[in-house]
């Protein structure tokens, strides 16, 4: 099947963060450091790989340090050369954007994930386009958007980033009607947004990675509210399912999902993101160590 290139991605990063003040009463919290990088730079690198070239934020009010922060620091850079840091430098390389690369769009008032995808229509125009949620930080040996990019080619049409839940917690996603299981490929035949746990179609729930075709877009300037009085971007994807855009499928991604818009998830990453670092993972497993001993002692 040939499909077209996905080389567009939107960040929506309008949020308050109101579960992280008040640390997110001066920063964004998109710029809240896991181990010493931002959550966005994981998002950003992320859309990198997958061959993502144009990279479109959906910001709000209050947001400027997200944008300073893909700037160029030419005073830093000259101190670190000056210095001999090289290793500093390179560092920083990761976290400079090409000038036209990047854009920003404004979303006014807080209408839900769907409307932040719909403010950046303009910008996406006629072509399939990747969403990422930097709030969902995934470890994987092939990064999970590239992952998608390459089930995407097979597929066409829309593809959602799909994991097992607990039925309890169905109520916090969007979860898939499943209409045929092909392994890593499902094929969606319905996708409910935050269902009861009884009512929950399936265990697999919808995180923040999308692959969408323009379609979609269409379908948000209904501006139709759904879940919350909001407008879902879950139900504009359902809406393609059994039409002529291709269908939507869900992908289950190789990797381990953090949901770093929680404070335990953002704790239970940073351990994680952590340990994997070699030259960190010494020192801190000694201390995590310890510091359990130290607990069961006390018990």
């Amino acid at each position: 099947m040939k499909t077209k290139k996905v080389s567009k991605a939107v960040f929506p990063v309008a949020g308050l963060g109101t579960r992280f003040l008040p640390a997110t009463k001066s920063i964004p919290k998109e710029i809240m450091t896991l181990v010493d990088r931002p959550l966005i730079q994981y998002a950003i690198d992320e859309a990198r790989a997958a061959g993502i070239k144009e990279f479109i934020f959906v910001t709000s009010r209050g947001k400027s340090a997200l944008e300073d922060y893909f700037d160029h620091a030419p005073e830093l850079e000259s101190e670190l050369r000056k210095k001999g840091k090289t290793d500093l430098l390179e560092v920083l390389k990761d976290t400079n954007m090409d000038s036209g690369a990047i854009a920003y769009v404004r979303q006014n008032r807080p209408m839900g994930l769907g409307h932040a995808v719909w403010c950046a229509r303009r910008l996406i125009g006629n072509e399939p386009f990747a969403v990422l949620l930097p709030d969902d930080v995934i470890a994987a040996e092939k990064p999970c958007l590239q992952q998608m990019v390459e089930a995407y080619e097979q597929t066409g049409g829309n593809m959602v980033a799909a994991m097992e839940v607990p039925p309890a917690k169905a109520s916090s996603y969007g979860v898939l009607d499943i209409a045929e299981d092909m392994g890593s490929i499902i094929k969606a035949k319905g996708m409910v947004e935050k269902p009861k746990a009884e009512e929950a179609p399936s265990n697999l729930a919808v995180i923040g990675r999308y692959i969408l075709s323009p379609k979609v877009l269409t379908n948000l300037n209904r501006m139709k509210q759904g879940a919350g009085g909001e407008i879902q971007l879950t139900d504009a994807i359902a809406e393609e399912i059994g039409g002529d855009g291709g269908g939507v499928y869900g992908y289950r991604f190789r990797g381990q999902r953090y949901d770093c818009g929680s404070k335990a998830g953002f704790l239970q990453a940073t351990v994680a993101f952590g340990l994997s670092r070699p030259d960190l993972r010494d020192e801190f497993a000694s201390y995590l160590n310890d510091t359990v001993a130290l607990q069961k002692a006390a018990q």
